[in-house]
């Protein structure tokens, strides 16, 4: 079974949905690690379903650094959704950060697809649900928790992205400079 087939089942119990009904709405694309799926000030014409790799939303601050604001791994979604809904311009930048494989929809495609299928948009609904509170609980973290603190329990939920994720991107995630970081590891495997 197709691996966004299974999260469709996995999040909605659902086990009506197949392969032949959603997927001709997508198409399969690959981008190469640093390649850019969307490009600020652009129009952004997909949402990303990541089948493979990882791919990180961020801006670029009028000091010309980088805030990144999202990743997403195997079975998450991402785009810029007020920009794709709207087909304005996106506010952010989408790119791979290793070698990605994503599953592409269109806007118009999406909306066919809602339309047609009722489960998907109760899917979206939940996909769309846990994403803003995981990016309400991120918020408070960063205003709340002492750094260490936050960095440790990134640490522990998302084992993964601190394996997979450049050092300097994953500070700008966090909220830290890449020194802060680096001492902060250094000292994590000091203490071990």
């Amino acid at each position: 079974m197709h691996p966004l087939i299974q999260h469709i089942q996995k999040i909605t119990g659902d086990r009506e949905i197949g392969d032949d009904a959603v997927l001709p709405f997508f198409d399969t694309k690959t981008f190469k690690k640093k390649e850019n799926l969307q490009e600020e000030g652009h129009r952004c014409p997909h949402y990303f379903f990541v089948l493979k790799g990882c791919i990180r939303l961020f801006f670029t601050d009028s000091n010309g650094v980088e805030q990144t604001l999202q990743f997403a791994l195997e079975n998450w979604w991402m785009t810029d959704l007020d920009a794709f809904r709207s087909s304005r311009s996106s506010a952010y930048t989408i790119q791979a950060i290793e070698e990605t494989e994503v599953l592409a929809i269109t806007a118009a495609d999406y909306e066919s697809m809602l339309m047609k299928f009722p489960v998907i948009e109760h899917y979206f609904r939940l996909v769309y649900e846990r994403a803003y509170a995981a990016s309400l609980s991120r918020i408070r973290m960063i205003s709340r928790m002492p750094k260490e603190e936050f960095y440790d329990l990134f640490q522990s939920k998302y084992p993964d992205f601190i394996q997979r994720i450049p050092q300097k991107v994953l500070a700008s995630f966090l909220g830290f400079t890449p020194e802060y970081l680096s001492e902060l590891r250094k000292k994590k495997v000091k203490n071990k």
